[in-house]
């Protein structure tokens, strides 16, 4: 404590003039006796903070050129303090002190009416851009195909060489044949069943067209729009694919069954018919063996089996493909089984039935893929039990002492995001500050401190140093989470 000169009758503040302490009087042993001594013990008085604090505030070069109107040569003279970074890719980066800046703005602009005048300026020119930046994009375009594009497009070439892109390519090419053969045995015997097979190998080929395109852009970098990257264009994709095959393949099969029910006609010889249900039933299974094994090689690589992989949507584009596939092996089968029964019995009802069952498999599996894939879209847990691990990561560690509000989120492609209120050990932090320090220096400054304003320094600048201290903590534990755990792509850890 701070000693005091006391009497009884009245005690003396031994820092009259020092403003920022105040003495609050107390009894011993809580006796009335008015002669005893006061226990004394001295409290800061509140601060009111003013533009003194908010001067020290940094900017960064890139906010101090755009809000204050500057070049890069007007920042070469001015003070640079090097910081501890926000990204995973450099470990420090340069800032400057805001009041700094407003200086040198001053300087270079002369008042500021002049600088708010050439922010208007420049802020006209940038709406301006915006305006045109679909005739600016275009005639980028047209630069890149005069010049070549320089950027590497293996990512997207390699991205349907391997895993659910060649599953995506060979389905494409296979259903598009089935198509283009049923259509013919269509037209050739009128049958309403071989009419749902083509309709359905049509509905295949346009959803794998639709889920190239969605496996395209998943590929794509993250930008200052999307933050997080693209990989949900895979789940956006399959789901427009689960409308197209229930309005375009389970509507058209519904509405040729019941014509066919309602004003049946002769049916000629299903021959070619039979030959081409073979041969598709030969080659969709063949697709449905390659979607089957990239699901397993891909369950395995993340410890689970093959029902909870499928279950969980874990690669869209492959269970589209798996589903669809196994609902135009059933398909075959089915229109097959109800064109012999109309061959036997010369009743062409069956093979209206015929149409209504591949119809309501096809519904079937788009109400399915509808709510897999909306269920992801709209930001699902991962795992509890890989929640758990990771948690228990965070709260073995020595800094920690307990972990709040977890949330880690699947963002698709075996993405996770992952944040959770962290309650830190503040004598952990401190300790591992002062591990870096010269304790012979700190104890010299401590026996230093005579008055309250040295004491508030000494604080001031060790706290600030603390604090530094525990922002690399949450770097270090960031870090090592997504070391140990590569899935783990976003980390927000919150100071409780």
């Amino acid at each position: 404590g701070i000693r005091c000169s006391v009497t009884p009758t009245r005690w003396q503040n031994p820092f009259p003039h020092s403003g920022c302490i105040q003495f609050l009087e107390g009894r011993q042993g809580g006796t009335n006796n008015p002669f005893s001594s006061p226990n004394l013990r001295a409290v800061l008085k509140k601060r009111e903070y003013g533009t003194k604090y908010t001067q020290n505030n940094f900017i960064t070069a890139v906010r101090a050129m755009n809000e204050f109107c500057l070049k890069p040569s007007d920042l070469e003279q001015l003070r640079k303090i090097r910081r501890r970074s926000p990204h995973d890719d450099t470990e420090a980066f340069t800032v400057f002190l805001r009041s700094d800046v407003e200086a040198k703005a001053l300087d270079v602009w002369g008042s500021q009416e002049a600088l708010a005048r050439e922010r208007n300026l420049r802020k006209d020119v940038e709406r301006e851009y915006q305006e045109n930046i679909f005739r600016n994009q275009k005639l980028l375009k047209e630069y890149k195909d005069f010049w070549g594009n320089t950027k590497p497009r293996s990512r997207k070439r390699a991205t349907f060489l391997q895993g659910p892109g060649k599953v995506v390519m060979v389905a494409i090419c296979i259903n598009g044949l089935n198509f283009f053969f049923k259509l013919l045995a269509w037209v050739y015997t009128g049958s309403a069943s071989m009419f749902s097979e083509a309709i359905h190998s049509l509905a295949d080929t346009c959803n794998q067209a639709l889920l190239v395109i969605g496996i395209s852009q998943s590929v794509r970098n993250p930008d200052a729009v999307h933050p997080y990257g693209f990989s949900n264009m895979r789940y956006i994709a399959s789901l427009i694919s689960g409308v197209g095959i229930f309005m375009m393949g389970a509507g058209l099969s519904w509405y040729h069954g019941i014509m066919g029910l309602l004003h049946p006609q002769p049916i000629e010889s299903l021959l070619w018919a039979y030959c081409i249900l073979a041969g598709s039933l030969v080659s969709e299974g063949a697709t449905l063996l390659v979607a089957i094994n990239e699901i397993k090689k891909s369950a395995r690589e993340q410890g689970l089996s093959f029902y909870e992989y499928v279950m969980q949507s874990r690669d869209p584009s492959t269970n589209v493909v798996l589903l669809e596939d196994a609902a135009a092996v059933l398909g075959v089968v089915m229109a097959a089984g109800c064109m012999g029964l109309t061959s036997l019995t010369g009743n062409p009802y069956y093979d209206s039935l015929g149409s209504l069952g591949v119809g309501t498999l096809l519904g079937t599996v788009s109400a399915f893929l509808i709510y897999t894939n909306t269920e992801a879209l709209l930001g699902r847990s991962i795992q509890a039990e890989h929640v758990q691990k990771l948690t228990e990561f965070l709260e073995n560690d020595p800094a920690v002492r307990a972990i709040h509000d977890v949330k880690a989120t699947d963002m698709g492609l075996s993405k996770v995001r992952f944040k959770a209120e962290v309650d830190f050990d503040g004598r952990v932090v401190t300790r591992s500050y002062l591990e870096k320090q010269d304790i012979e220096q700190i104890l010299n400054d401590i026996q230093q401190v005579k008055t309250p304003e040295e004491l508030e320094n000494f604080m001031l600048k060790h706290g600030e140093n603390i604090i530094d201290t525990l922002g690399a903590e949450v770097d270090r534990l960031e870090k090592e989470l997504k070391q140990r755990n590569p899935e783990v792509r976003h980390v927000d850890l919150e100071i409780l």
